[in-house]
């Protein structure tokens, strides 16, 4: 079994579609990482010998960010914008779509589920 960033990969799907199992890697780079290696992308995970994952490895490690190392990158970030107060920040501290998208309607994965409005009774006469 491949195990590369702390993640298992898949072992019965190809190595260039089980790359991207790891968080930071999609199937460009997948594909792009086969290539560099020297691994043909068509070959499946469980048939790697010890000398193929440590070259993936090797290239993860020297050039790419992935995994643990990304995830804090990409929350750092938004923790900077927050601070900063800037628009996006106020977005992100709201819990609201940042990139401009409509919120009238729709939105309803940021913002969550419908509250509701509240109805007033009317006076008894």
């Amino acid at each position: 079994m491949a195990r590369i960033a702390g993640v298992d990969l898949p072992r019965h799907k190809h190595v260039a579609y089980s790359l991207p199992y790891l968080y930071g890697i999609g199937r460009t780079l997948a594909f792009e990482l086969c290539a560099r290696a020297n691994i043909p992308p068509t070959k499946k995970t469980e048939e790697l010998n010890e000398n193929e994952i440590r070259r993936i490895r090797e290239l993860l490690e020297t050039e790419y960010k992935v995994e643990g190392d990304l995830r804090r990158e990409v929350q750092m970030n938004i923790k900077r914008l927050m601070d900063l107060g800037c628009y996006r920040g106020l977005r992100h501290r709201k819990g609201l779509p940042v990139n401009g998208q409509r919120t009238h309607t729709n939105a309803r994965t940021r913002k969550g589920p419908r509250k509701g409005v509240l109805q007033r009774a009317k006076p008894r006469v």
